[in-house]
C-alpha cells in the first residue's frame, strides 16, 4: 500500500439509529470525494459501528469504482467473540470480500485494539473519522493520527 494513496477509518462502535442513514450518506459523498483525489486503498478496523459502515460503504462503491481496495486491519482473530451472531455475520460478508486482510495479532491482548489503530494510521494519510466525544479508542486514534499528520474528516462535525 502506498501511504499518499490511503485512507483510514476510525470511529465509535455505537451509532444512532436515526442518524445512520444521513451518516452514511456523507460517508459515501467523502468516500466518492477521496476516489476522485487519487485516494484508492481504504483501511478499516473491523469493529462494530463506524467501522463496519464504513467497510460496507468502500463495497457498495466498489462496482463503480473498480479500482479501490478494502483492507481490513483485525486487532486478532478472536474479535467477534462475545458478537452477536448477526453481527458476526456481517463481519464474515465483509472479510470475504475485502481485497487484503491482516491481523495485527493472534491472540487478544490488551493492547491489541490500540496496535490495529496505530497500524492503520501509520499508513495511511487521510483519516475519515465519527468523532463525538473527546475519551476512548475513537478520540486516541484522531490524536494519534494528527500527531502523525494526517488529514482528519471528521463526519460528526
Amino acid at each position: 500500500m502506498v501511504r499518499e494513496q490511503t485512507c483510514c477509518f476510525t470511529g465509535h462502535r455505537e451509532l444512532s439509529v436515526w442518524g445512520r442513514k444521513q451518516l452514511a450518506a456523507k460517508l459515501e459523498a467523502t468516500i466518492t470525494g477521496l476516489i476522485d483525489r487519487g485516494i484508492i486503498f481504504y483501511g478499516a478496523g473491523g469493529a462494530r459501528g463506524f467501522d463496519t459502515l464504513a467497510a460496507q460503504t468502500v463495497l457498495k462503491l466498489k462496482p463503480n469504482y473498480p479500482s479501490i481496495k478494502l483492507i481490513l486491519v483485525l486487532p486478532c482473530l478472536t474479535q467477534t467473540r462475545c458478537w452477536r451472531p448477526e453481527d458476526i455475520a456481517e463481519y464474515e460478508r465483509i472479510k470475504a470480500q475485502a481485497d487484503k486482510v491482516v491481523y495485527t495479532a493472534r491472540q487478544y491482548t490488551r493492547g491489541c485494539m490500540f496496535k490495529r489503530n496505530r497500524h492503520l494510521v501509520d499508513n495511511s494519510s487521510v483519516c475519515v473519522c465519527y468523532l463525538t466525544k473527546d475519551s476512548g479508542g475513537t478520540a486516541y486514534t484522531v490524536d494519534y493520527a494528527e500527531k502523525k499528520g494526517l488529514e482528519i474528516i471528521n463526519l460528526a462535525t
